[in-house]
């Protein structure tokens, strides 16, 4: 499942899934309050670190064995200037979705994603190996090398159980998606809702220009297609973590069918998507 804040952890593990699909750092460090470069500037990294460890922790232990995916910081600047000191840190955009965040933001700013790095070996160092590292809103597929670099220098690659993977949202990495496969990685998570708002060239923020963003789109439906038959054509997992999984059962009946790994819904929709993928499962094995 999707999941954001510790305080729900415990109590959602007990549900009847697999782990967490997509574990979103925004809520996290928006609760932390603080731009991690003011803790840098104020030389207590290591109070970043522990805040952030302490949360990654609940949700380690919470559902270990069960594997934890966590996607790593995705703020717009926008929003990262809401945060304390982010008003010296991030530059003002037009378009912010467009904008600095992701993956590159990660190689402009390698001293913040050290950070979040720390954080996840910490979790490793107390025992637990379930906690994963995705990387979003992958563009091209040099961000992926150096990313691998600052993940093999933090040293947490080296740890039983550790896997990379990246989302992939833009057009440019779902349709030439093997060449970031041959990079290496261990699976790839869809966001069918930037996915959607830039094959379509829709905002989906904005209400003006609602009714055209549509994920059943059948050019949207081509690209998943394509990701599903890549993925599993070099065997690495296939996720779906969008707002589509959630919404729409006919779009997760197709891409079952294609060999999706795993489904990654909002927790109200779990129990009636397990039931969904058992029953489509069943019909496809029972041939």
């Amino acid at each position: 499942m999707n999941l954001a804040e510790p305080e729900q952890a415990q109590k959602i593990s007990k549900m009847h899934v697999d782990g967490v699909g997509l574990l979103r750092a925004e809520f996290i460090i928006a609760q932390i309050g603080k731009h991690p470069k003011e803790y840098i500037k104020e030389k207590k990294e290591y109070l970043f670190v522990n805040k952030l460890a302490k949360d990654l922790i609940t949700f380690a232990k919470a559902f270990s064995p069960r594997p934890v995916i966590y996607r790593a910081t995705d703020f717009k600047t926008n929003e990262y200037r809401n945060l304390i000191g982010g008003i010296h840190y991030e530059p003002k955009e037009e378009n912010p979705m467009l904008g600095f965040r992701g993956a590159y933001r990660y190689i402009a700013n390698p001293d913040v994603f050290h950070l979040e790095l720390a954080a996840i070996r910490k979790i490793y160092e107390m025992g637990y190996t379930n906690l994963q590292l995705m990387i979003p809103f992958v563009r091209v597929p040099w961000e992926l090398i150096k990313i691998k670099e600052l993940v093999n220098e933090s040293g947490i690659n080296q740890f039983p159980g550790f896997k990379l993977l990246i989302m992939v949202e833009v057009p440019a990495c779902a349709l030439h998606l093997e060449e970031f496969i041959k990079i290496g990685i261990d699976g790839v998570s869809i966001g069918t809702n930037d996915l959607t708002m830039m094959l379509l060239g829709v905002d989906r923020d904005n209400q003006e220009v609602s009714d055209i963003y549509d994920e059943r789109h059948p050019v949207v439906v081509d690209v998943l297609t394509h990701i599903v038959e890549t993925g599993v054509k070099h065997g690495v997992t296939v996720s779906i973590c969008g707002q589509a999984a959630s919404d729409y059962p006919d779009l997760v009946d197709k891409l079952v069918r294609l060999g999706i790994t795993s489904v990654s819904v909002n927790p109200d929709a779990v129990d009636r998507t397990r039931e969904l993928i058992y029953n489509i499962e069943k019909k496809l094995y029972s041939k």
